[in-house]
């Protein structure tokens, strides 16, 4: 079948050309302008020799750039592979070469860094380094090949279903990042599906102020391009921001990780009165912890919806109708998505009974790039393990209780963070938390709890962890340190990285994590 998330662009274009497409700070664009400016970069692309199934990855921040590049491949065939900014040295050279990319997008604050690197590089040529924003020596001028570049369509490639649309790398939490191949038949469901899901319409206006890169801006992405809306871009995360532009242009869809939700409520320009033309407001990346759920209901009643899901393809969702009656679930499988719990034996687990979420759907990834035996162990007979554990109730809502990464097995009895941060966050002074396992020498682990105040100094680290150890309900959920940060390491996505915080502890015992 000749499914091409390429055609949405050029139908709109056609249809309903007048449409404002995207905003992206002092540039308005409609739709006919838009694939204008895709076209330019298209045909340049085809100028410089990009031919279908050729990779073009991209380090940029959140710009105009990046959108055209998403639209602009899909027309071609080519494959393109969104790289994170915060990537340095080996790392960002092993993803360029293991992606067999060969051409490379950035920006003129980035180039030094890919300098460094340049003669680690085995597939890019000399006249494929380009820079959206500059002239340097050793890089073609984007603008510059645009300018020269026609806006009319690029020559006709058949891109069929299958047919490779991008590579996301996973954040390497787990070891090494990981290439996850998606088609342009599973952008294709994340068109349809979850435009379906978010009840977004043509006449919807989208906000967008996380990471391009990161793999749940795709969740509203795809369906704006599939229904012709508007979609708005901010930069970077400013909750400020994002607020301004709720109210001056109407926005109706948000999608936030839960550090981002936390830092909307806690802005001082927040004002839910002002913010009524908001349908949705979705948590994606990570569990919020209820207490967040509870107080952005309270704020902005029947517009919350929570995602749990992996980038390598199955979601639950938990719907804005659904929540009240489950508001500690992350929802149930969408239409077309299966999901079942099963124990260590691999059979299914009965309601209630922790066990290992397992499910399948029309947005499964095609595979780890050039690692069939990751992919073979990640999908079993068509069912994607998640290494996630959870349970179903009597209704087969799915409740999360924890990554299995985030496990911690404390004198042999396992001990979910989730459950300890439910609790400290009901703390009137903490804003956030996050839980994991240090070295113990009695226990093998022990949990220790970092906390971000609402204001520094309004308790102290001693006093906050008596609270929660009074609290906990059995005594192995005791935190045995309890640290305030003024912030936590996050990941591009604006995800709290456990890892990094808990790395230097077991460091200190000689083992790696």
């Amino acid at each position: 079948m000749h499914v091409n998330i390429g055609t949405l662009l050029p139908r709109h274009a056609t249809y309903r050309p007048h449409h404002t497409a995207v905003i992206f700070q002092n540039h308005t664009l409609t739709f006919h302008q838009l694939n204008g400016r895709v076209n330019r970069i298209a045909n340049a692309l085809v100028q410089l020799g990009l031919q279908k199934g050729d990779k073009l990855a991209t380090i940029l921040p959140n710009c105009l750039e990046q959108l055209e590049l998403f639209w602009a491949v899909a027309k071609l065939g080519v494959v393109i592979v969104p790289l994170s900014p915060m990537l340095r040295g080996s790392g960002l050279s092993r993803l360029l070469n293991d992606s067999d990319s060969v051409a490379v997008v950035t920006n003129a604050g980035f180039a030094p860094e890919l300098d460094r690197i340049r003669d680690e590089l085995t597939n890019i040529p000399a006249a494929n380094f380009i820079l959206i924003d500059g002239n340097l020596g050793g890089y073609q001028d984007y603008q510059a090949l645009t300018a020269v570049s026609p806006e009319t369509e690029p020559p006709f490639t058949a891109v069929h279903e299958e047919d490779p649309y991008n590579i996301i790398y996973s954040s390497g939490t787990t070891g090494l990042p990981k290439g996850i191949v998606h088609t342009h038949a599973i952008r294709a469901a994340y068109c349809t599906g979850f435009a379906t899901a978010y009840r977004i319409t043509p006449e919807s206006v989208i906000l967008h102020t996380g990471s391009l890169v990161f793999n749940g801006a795709f969740l509203t992405l795809m369906p704006a391009m599939f229904q012709g809306c508007t979609y708005i871009l901010h930069p970077y995360f400013d909750a400020q921001a994002l607020i301004e532009t709720v109210i001056q242009e109407e926005v109706t869809h948000l999608l936030m990780v839960p550090s981002q939700v936390i830092a909307m409520m806690h802005a001082p320009n927040f004002d839910a009165a002002k913010m009524q033309s908001l349908e949705m407001i979705c948590s994606v990346g990570a569990p919020l912890h209820l207490e967040h759920k509870e107080a952005l209901d309270r704020h902005l009643p029947g517009r919350f919806y929570e995602l749990y899901g992996l980038t390598e393809g199955f979601v639950t969702i938990l719907d804005k109708y659904d929540y009240p009656n489950k508001p500690g679930s992350v929802g149930a499988p969408p239409p077309l998505y299966e999901m079942k719990i099963v124990n260590l034996e691999g059979k299914p687990c009965a309601p209630g009974e922790v066990g290992e979420i397992v499910g399948r759907g029309p947005i499964t990834m095609a595979g780890y790039y050039k690692r069939p035996d990751l992919t073979a162990n990640a999908l079993r007979d068509g069912w994607l393990h998640s290494g996630d554990l959870g349970h179903v109730d009597e209704d087969g809502f799915l409740y999360l209780v924890d990554r299995q990464k985030d496990l911690i097995i404390s004198g042999g009895v396992n001990v979910y963070p989730r459950d300890i941060e439910e609790l400290i966050v009901q703390h009137p002074a903490v804003r956030e938390t996050a839980v994991f396992g240090i070295p113990d020498d009695k226990w093998g682990e022990t949990p220790m709890a970092t906390v971000i105040l609402n204001e520094p100094g309004a308790i102290s680290e001693t006093e906050l962890r008596d609270w929660v150890n009074e609290r906990v309900e059995a005594r192995y959920q005791k935190v045995s340190r309890l640290v305030i940060m003024d912030d936590f390491p996050r990941s591009v996505a604006g995800k709290t990285l456990k890892r990094v915080m808990r790395q230097p502890y077991w460091q200190e015992r000689g083992t790696e994590i």
